[in-house]
């Protein structure tokens, strides 16, 4: 059973119908025994950091995602989920994430048009089984103003191109990032979380 942290800043429904189309079991949960007998937690996200953060703190779900984390399960963040793993954002002021990845979030450059919404090509910055036959330049959908800034290159696995680099998947060990949303990116979205389950699996 896959764990959908539920905390009240994610998309749920498409993520949960991606899911189904791959016949995946998922759950809707912030119950810490759920999620701890879960085969691998996504926590997904939109709207602000600071708010996601509190409320994360609030139901002392970060506590359980770390926990989760340092015992090797397998934990994928989508949009505002992937920013959170990360030690530190500059929106609203400034404000400390889970910190399970190194790094910062910055704003999107003023040179494009923020936020950033649509479609964009990804971009392979190492071989990696998730990338696996997604055909050329694969569009994968992102709404965001917000991206990691500052992060360690060798967890770099794929990036977009808006005012800059925008580091669009990352992974190390048993945690993924995706800044972009699969579950709303067609064909390109449902190939890219098969191949994160069958990675997982």
């Amino acid at each position: 059973m896959i764990a959908i942290i539920d905390y009240g800043a994610g998309n749920i429904k498409s993520l949960q119908f991606a899911l189904d189309k791959l016949g995946k079991n998922s759950k809707l949960t912030m119950d810490p025994e759920e999620i701890h007998q879960a085969d691998s937690i996504i926590l997904p996200g939109v709207g602000a950091f600071k708010d996601a953060m509190e409320a994360l703190q609030r139901y002392k779900l970060d506590t359980i995602l770390k926990k989760e984390a340092a015992s090797g399960k397998p934990i994928l963040g989508i949009c505002l989920g992937m920013q959170l793993f990360y030690e530190f954002s500059e929106e609203n002021g400034g404000c400390t994430g889970l910190g399970l990845l190194s790094g910062s979030v910055k704003r999107i450059s003023d040179r494009v048009k923020v936020p950033h919404m649509g479609w964009n090509i990804l971009q392979s910055n190492q071989p990696q089984r998730l990338l696996h036959q997604l055909g050329e330049n694969p569009y994968v959908y992102f709404v965001h103003s917000y991206a990691i800034d500052e992060l360690e290159e060798k967890t770099l696995v794929a990036s977009a191109d808006y005012g800059g680099r925008v580091p669009a998947i990352v992974q190390d060990k048993n945690i993924t990032g995706m800044q972009f949303h699969p579950e709303k990116s067609g064909d390109i979205g449902i190939a890219l979380l098969k191949n994160y389950e069958e990675m997982i699996s």
